[in-house]
């Protein structure tokens, strides 16, 4: 699967924006500012209905302009599919495919693997919670849409739960049965999720690792360990015992919505401990490794996008990357540089094809 057309209408920084791709590496380069993550975020907007930098649809909108349209010309299994997607200040976001408005965004998600490498997913280590079980849940949704649907379910019950909640305080009421309805219904989707998580880092783990070694080029002890509150009682057993603390607190303090990633380097949290040129070795091969695991599990080889990647790794390790798609490893590949020089020294060394766009 590959990317052949691109075409921006008051995208961010773009009126116009009209751009034909090559089938196996693009590199975007120019001065900061000049809208190379950009484009390379239209791309992710295509994949996943979304920005990957900015999800406030609104300031995705050029300055002054009342809407954006994003389109995108695929070759995916010897068929061109046509991907649109358009937003207008006051109104729903729209995604088509082939001319049809699809009805649902999740029936989107997966239909073109794409992975991302950029700086900002420093966050995935130093933000809390809620930014490693994204990453964790957009891995798996890509390759597995009954998950999703389960995680969709689950997180709309739990809203309706912490509503109940906070009805039962501000009117001084309490009913039990109801409250148990939503009990029932978040342990039977929560548990469905916790058995997900739980064989997707175990299929991952090794996976991780191999990619971190081949990165690192050491011999370093890291870990990658899924942290959840379901190991130790049923989710209705949890709901049950902390009924109180959520009466007072008027929302659900347990379930799958608190799991965790816990990112180590010998033992202790990277976070902490790990140096710098540590903590971006380990995000490379946590993205890599992603990669590597939805091409397994859709079957499809996703497009892979490396924002600005001189920023994470020396000129050596970049080409260590972008030499793996001699070997097919890797399909279609995109490349964001300030400098256009260290871009075509590093992809004139291969045996394929590219194209370099000065911005």
């Amino acid at each position: 699967m590959y990317l052949k057309h691109l075409s921006l209408v008051n995208y961010k920084n773009f009126d116009s924006k009209n751009l034909e791709f090559d089938p196996v590496i693009n590199c975007l380069v120019g001065n900061n500012g000049v809208g190379k993550t950009n484009i390379l975020d239209a791309i992710y907007h295509l994949a996943f209905g979304k920005s990957y930098f900015n999800p406030v649809a609104t300031q995705n909108i050029k300055h002054g302009a009342e809407f954006f349209v994003v389109e995108g010309e695929f070759e995916k299994e010897e068929r061109t599919e046509k991907i649109n997607c358009s937003f207008k200040r006051g109104m729903k976001k729209v995604i088509k495919r082939n001319g049809k408005a699809y009805e649902k965004f999740s029936d989107h998600i997966g239909f073109l693997p794409l992975v991302i490498i950029s700086p900002s997913d420093r966050d995935l280590i130093i933000e809390g919670s809620e930014r490693r079980r994204k990453f964790m849940d957009g891995v798996i949704s890509q390759s597995d849409k009954v998950y999703l649907q389960n995680l969709i379910k689950y997180n709309k019950v739990l809203v309706q739960r912490n509503s109940l909640l906070k009805y039962f305080m501000a009117n001084h009421t309490f009913d039990p049965s109801t409250l148990g309805i939503y009990n029932e219904q978040l342990h039977g989707l929560g548990s469905k999720i916790h058995e997900k998580r739980t064989a997707f880092i175990n299929a991952f783990l090794p996976i991780f690792k191999e990619q971190y070694a081949h990165i690192s080029e050491k011999d370093e002890q890291i870990m990658l360990s899924y942290q959840s509150q379901l190991e130790q009682e049923s989710l209705l057993e949890l709901l049950e015992s902390n009924l109180e603390k959520d009466r007072a607190l008027q929302y659900t303090s347990v379930g799958i919505h608190k799991d965790d990633l816990l990112f180590s380097i010998a033992g202790y949290p990277i976070k902490k401990f790990g140096s710098q040129g540590q903590q971006k070795s380990f995000l490379i091969a946590l993205k890599l490794a992603q990669f590597h695991f939805i091409k397994e599990q859709a079957g499809t080889t996703p497009i892979l996008l490396l924002d600005d990647i001189f920023d994470k790794l020396d000129e050596h390790r970049v080409s260590q990357i972008v030499a793996l798609v001699d070997n097919d490893n890797f399909g279609q590949l995109f490349i964001s540089d300030t400098h256009a020089d260290r871009t075509e020294n590093v992809v004139k060394n291969i045996r394929q094809s590219y194209k370099i766009f000065n911005l």
